[in-house]
């Protein structure tokens, strides 16, 4: 089932009865209910918003990730449960027992499925999207060619001119790429606890200071479904300054938007789940493939 995506910008009281989230903001009644078994992710934006105990327990029981955002609007950290699996134990195992060669593999998996999404949405935009199939292809193992950084830096002038820098505080589109990116990072990290993964262990990266370095490495192929957004957004507001509520909301329209996977069209909060199972079943040796979602 699909889940919801809410987001609390009034200041309000949530708190649960009955197994739903009870929503209280001043001057209106009566409170609005959602079942808690329907939401996947929670965004909360004002300082004046209030969560009772007992709901974030139900909330972590129910594997729903909470967005926290400081004073200036900004996501700035997450609420994940960390028992989302009854086999975590032994998939636990399995994750910290990885060989080299098998993370090599699947961040070289991971890298070709990113520059061949990236292509694909520079050719669905009606750009060329040459090197870039090319780059895909001389991809090795470990990618220690760095052939995702040198398509990073052809993609990024192809898709928003030879003039823009992708910087986290960077100009415009910048800004909206960040708050992009830190919905689909939660998503990919609800996504791995609920298969029973660690976020903090990656394939790849490995920042002592990041707890989430696994969740950073298979959000890469993903990373252009919100390119495309962004885009979009781009084209409709090129002078902007800052993520109004009207983007943010877009944005996480994301992560119900249609991606290809196995021959079939699923959301793409749905394809986050297959792609974090199969990597259990890479680790577990059942599979050699990570499945990732294609721009369609």
């Amino acid at each position: 089932m699909l889940k919801r995506t809410l987001y609390f910008t009034n200041p309000s009281y949530l708190s649960v009865k009955d197994r739903q989230l009870v929503v209280e903001v001043k001057g209106e009644n009566p409170p609005k209910t959602v079942p808690i078994e329907d939401i996947g992710f929670m965004v909360i934006e004002s300082m004046q918003i209030t969560l009772s105990m007992p709901l974030i327990t139900e909330l972590m029981d129910n594997n729903v990730a909470v967005i926290f955002c400081n004073a200036k609007h900004h996501p700035q950290s997450m609420l994940l449960n960390m028992e989302g699996n009854h086999q975590q134990t032994e998939v636990y195992r399995q994750q910290v027992a990885a060989s080299e060669p098998l993370k090599k593999n699947l961040w070289k998996q991971t890298v070709v499925a990113k520059i061949g999404n990236q292509a694909k949405l520079l050719e669905k935009l009606g750009i060329d999207s040459n090197p870039l199939p090319y780059l895909a292809k001389q991809v090795k193992s470990g990618d220690t060619d760095n052939r995702e950084g040198m398509a990073a830096r052809l993609y990024w002038k192809k898709l928003f001119g030879e003039n823009f820098i992708r910087d986290r505080y960077g100009h415009w589109p910048n800004a909206p790429l960040n708050y992009g990116y830190t919905v689909l990072r939660a998503a990919v990290a609800r996504a791995l606890t609920g298969s029973g993964l660690l976020p903090s262990f990656g394939i790849f990266h490995s920042n002592r200071y990041n707890a989430f370095c696994l969740a950073d490495d298979i959000m890469e192929p993903y990373r252009p479904f919100v390119d495309l957004c962004v885009y979009n957004i781009y084209q409709k507001y090129p002078d902007l300054l800052i993520v109004e509520k009207e983007i943010k909301a877009e944005l996480l329209q994301v992560l119900s938007s249609d991606v290809g996977m196995k021959k079939q069209t699923r959301p793409l909060m749905v394809a986050i789940t297959h792609t974090t199972a199969s990597l259990v079943a890479c680790f577990s040796g059942t599979k050699k493939q990570i499945e990732y979602p294609l721009i369609i």
